[in-house]
C-alpha cells in the first residue's frame, strides 16, 4: 500500500499543473489501459500480486468423466460489466451495479447464496480487482508520456 501512496503523491505533483481538458484526456486512457490489464489479469486467473486464484470446489474434485467449465469470472471481465471512467479527477475502473455484489464477494471473500433455497457458501477471496507492480509502471509511462507529447 505504501507503494500505492507514492504512485499517487507523484501523479498529484504532475497533474495539479495540468489543464482539466489535459486531464481529463489522460484519466481516461489510464482507465482504459487499467481496464485492459484488469481483464488480461482475471483471464489469467491471477491476484494482482500474481498468485493464482483459489480453484472451485467442483475442480479440486477429480471425478472421472467431468464437465470442463469455462474460466471463472469469463462474463464478469467483459466491457459490458467491466467499465472504465476518466474525469478530471479521477480514473475509475469498476464493475457495473449489475455484477457489483459478485464481485465484491469474490474480491473480499464473503459469504453468499448459492441458490434461491438459501444454501449458503463461504467463498475464498479472489482479487478481481487491484493495482499490480505492473499497473504503476503502466501508469507512471503513460503519465510521463503524455507530457512529452504536450511539451
Amino acid at each position: 500500500m505504501n507503494d500505492l501512496a507514492a504512485l499517487e503523491s507523484f501523479a498529484a505533483d504532475i497533474l495539479g499543473a495540468m489543464e482539466p481538458a489535459a486531464r481529463t484526456e489522460l484519466a481516461k486512457r489510464i482507465a482504459r489501459d487499467l481496464r485492459a490489464s484488469q481483464q488480461k489479469r482475471i483471464a489469467e486467473q491471477q491476484n494482482p500480486d500474481g498468485s493464482a486464484y483459489l480453484p472451485r470446489k467442483s475442480q479440486l474434485r477429480k471425478k472421472k468423466g467431468a464437465l470442463r467449465r469455462k474460466p471463472m469470472f469469463s462474463k464478469l471481465r467483459t466491457a459490458r460489466y467491466l467499465k472504465a471512467k476518466g474525469t478530471a479527477e479521477s480514473a475509475v475502473v469498476a464493475f457495473t451495479a449489475a455484477v457489483s455484489r459478485i464481485a465484491r464477494v469474490h474480491q473480499f471473500g464473503l459469504r453468499d447464496r448459492v441458490n434461491l433455497a438459501g444454501l449458503e457458501f463461504d467463498y475464498p477471496a479472489r482479487e478481481l480487482l487491484g493495482i499490480s507492480p505492473t499497473d504503476e509502471a503502466l501508469i507512471r509511462d503513460l503519465a510521463v508520456a503524455h507530457l512529452a507529447d504536450r511539451l
